[in-house]
């Protein structure tokens, strides 16, 4: 096997990282496996801002995260020069905390108090709020700007050019920008790709009942205005003990040390591409396990919050409606319609 030698050395850190790995997993199974996933669209976000004129040197950049978009938003403004504000919750854990703090970003830790929409409806609302007392801000804002899905065209094309025609695409879906960007751009060749979303019990993206979410990172308690539902051909809802089980047999199985979203992905991936052989699938892996050595690969944090799992769960379950998603691995036919419309018919159903 040939190896490819860098011809000149990167920018940056960002231009050497942010791009996935293609990897081959099974005979047709592949992964997108990215250090850092979200360090994509806050890349080409500040990349757009800068072409329009709208951030300057020295303008105060204001975002929600309590994930990866923040770090990745933190990276690009420290190289850049931007003061950065992250407005997150308690699932900023210290590590991430310190991570922040590091790279100059000021961080902002709200609580949820019955608010509309739940703690990331208390988010942005603190996010307006911050918005307001400096008008000369940027806000990013991940959930809707249009940047976030157009940013993952790129990855669209390397895939393309190193796997050729695919037929499967499944991805975690939290701001629905990397799926439904990736889904976008590449069904402009493949217009039959089929697009798995992968969410959790307790989100309410697809339509389950909102509720806990410790399995973070994907989801969400308001409805992004990048997750367009009419993308999507199909549904799963996998949990949290089942993403840390399978997020702890990629690295056993394949030696990729990634994420619980990446757990959820490899999950839903390897179950859909045993079942459809022949057929080319590609999961989406968002960012490294580093964060999570504490907690989902630690045996003692497992077992003390009851997350322990022998194994991964074989299949899902079929459901009939988004309501019907309950605690465990599920899943449902979406066929590229509105929610509005998968609620009204499962109901009539």
């Amino acid at each position: 096997m040939s190896l490819s030698v860098l011809s000149e050395p990167h920018a940056s850190v960002v231009e050497a990282t942010v791009l996935p790995r293609i990897i081959q997993l099974g005979e047709n199974l592949y992964g997108a496996a990215f250090a850092l996933m979200k360090l994509l669209p806050a890349r080409f976000i500040i990349d757009q801002a800068e072409t329009a004129g709208i951030l300057k040197p020295g303008t105060p950049v204001i975002e929600t995260s309590s994930g990866t978009f923040g770090l990745g938003l933190a990276l690009v403004c420290r190289l850049r020069g931007y003061p950065l504000t992250i407005v997150g919750d308690s699932a900023i854990d210290p590590e991430l905390h310190n991570r922040l703090s590091l790279l100059g970003a000021q961080v902002e830790i709200v609580s949820d108090h019955g608010h509309p929409g739940g703690i990331q409806g208390t988010r942005l609302d603190r996010v307006e709020e911050l918005r307001r007392a400096r008008p000369e801000s940027f806000v990013p804002n991940q959930y809707d700007n249009p940047a976030n899905p157009a940013a993952y065209t790129v990855v669209a094309d390397q895939l393309s050019t190193t796997l050729g025609s695919l037929e499967c695409l499944v991805g975690p879906v939290g701001s629905g920008g990397s799926t439904g960007g990736l889904a976008t751009a590449l069904r402009r060749h493949t217009p039959e790709l089929h697009l798995v979303g992968v969410d959790t019990p307790g989100s309410v993206l697809f339509g389950c009942a909102e509720g806990p979410r410790p399995l973070r990172g994907l989801g969400s308690s308001v409805h992004p205005g990048n997750v367009v539902h009419r993308s999507y051909d199909e549904v799963h809802w996998v949990a949290a003990t089942e993403a840390f089980r399978s997020a702890r047999d990629l690295y056993q199985e394949h030696g990729l040390f990634m994420g619980p979203t990446s757990g959820a992905s490899f999950q839903v991936a390897s179950w859909w591409a045993a079942t459809h052989p022949g057929r080319t699938v590609v999961m989406v892996l968002p960012d490294e396990g580093y964060r999570y050595q504490s907690t989902v690969y630690n045996d003692g944090w497992i077992k003390e919050q009851g997350f322990d799992q022998p194994a991964r769960p074989a299949a899902p379950g079929l459901v009939a409606h988004p309501r019907k998603c309950g605690t465990s691995w599920s899943y449902m036919p979406w066929g590229r319609r509105d929610l509005m419309s998968v609620m009204n018919e499962a109901v009539h159903a």
